[in-house]
């Protein structure tokens, strides 16, 4: 159950909080197994996006177990994982536990992507993953994800997506209606109900924002780019901070 922190979050925020209260032990080997093993790919590819280097500081929303997070510090940046579930991130601290080389550069916080708890232009670059699909005002944590970096900034996200082709778009459907909530029942009432609720919350982002590039655009963020994976099931978008609040050409 959600902490008393945030029980007078929106019923959007709260259903998100009690969904993966009890998954972090499995939530890894889970993602993977019900995006067909593309989820790690899709991840590798936000990490490319994003180009991390020594001496980069990042800030990775909606981290979850960290494992962009740790990506991110394994290839020499200084990151904070950030997430409103406290479960989530103690499992990524046992992680890290293990990780005495990233101990130096890697660090979790709690918090909320709308409500960040950093100042102005903090950040060399910024990541996200599976977040929207659990915001209430969407363009508003745009603009706050995009107010912690700074300008020229990389930001990137990693995200479901619906494949557009008719045939393509039946053989997700039934994934997504039958195929994820039958793997879920045979691995535990907490997953049942995730498997039940991804297939409809997906679309529902889609259908609510049918623009997610001009989402971005209006937070200040240039340069978009999205790049489609898994015959359109993955969605890598990633842009730029603009400069000092101008638009660049």
């Amino acid at each position: 159950m959600p902490s008393e922190a945030h029980s007078s979050a929106s019923p959007r925020k709260r259903h998100a909080l009690e969904l993966f209260a009890d998954l972090p032990g499995t939530y890894d080997r889970m993602g993977a197994m019900l995006s067909f093993g593309q989820d790690p790919r899709w991840r590798r590819a936000l990490l490319d996006a994003i180009d991390p280097r020594p001496g980069m500081r990042i800030l990775d929303v909606a981290t979850g177990t960290g494992l962009v997070a740790f990506g991110l510090a394994g290839r020499g940046a200084t990151v904070i994982g950030l997430d409103q579930s406290e479960q989530m991130l103690a499992g990524a601290r046992r992680r890290l536990a293990a990780r005495s080389d990233l101990a130096a550069r890697l660090s979790f916080v709690a918090g909320e992507a709308e409500r960040l708890p950093f100042a102005d232009g903090d950040f060399d670059a910024l990541t996200f993953t599976y977040l929207l699909r659990y915001v209430d005002d969407r363009a508003a944590t745009m603009r706050e994800l995009a107010r912690v970096v700074k300008p020229q900034g990389p930001i990137g996200m990693v995200e479901f997506a619906v494949p557009q082709p008719a045939a393509l778009r039946a053989l997700w459907l039934v994934h997504t209606r039958v195929g994820l909530p039958l793997v879920g029942r045979l691995i535990s009432p907490a997953w049942l109900e995730v498997g039940r609720f991804l297939g409809p919350n997906i679309e529902q982002l889609y259908a609510e924002e049918p623009d997610l590039a001009a989402l971005w655009r209006g937070a200040g963020i240039d340069r978009v780019h999205e790049r489609r994976m898994s015959f359109g099931a993955g969605l890598i978008m990633s842009g730029v901070k603009e400069r000092d609040g101008q638009r660049s050409a």
